[in-house]
């Protein structure tokens, strides 16, 4: 099953957000913000997996471009690790 991208976050939105936004358009499987490990800061994006993919479906049509804490979000599906661009080393 492939997770949701969602994009554009207040960077005080936390899981328990993601989860109570989402599961108005099914079953939240998981919901994760992503945080910089040194700061624990987010990093204004996370990942949500649901149920099915119809779920899934339904979460981009009503949430793709929905304000959430006074931010609008981007909702979609999320790329596969080997489809993202390479990182750079540092």
């Amino acid at each position: 099953m492939r997770s949701l991208f969602v994009g554009s976050l207040n960077y005080d939105a936390e899981d328990q957000d993601l989860i109570d936004l989402f599961s108005e358009a099914g079953t939240v499987k998981r919901a994760k913000v992503i945080t910089d490990r040194e700061t624990g800061r987010s990093k204004g994006f996370g990942f949500v997996d649901m149920s099915s993919k119809d779920e899934m479906d339904q979460a981009i049509k009503l949430f793709d471009g929905y304000e959430l804490l006074g931010r609008v979000i981007v909702v979609n599906y999320a790329k596969e690790r080997d489809e993202r661009r390479p990182q750079e080393r540092r």
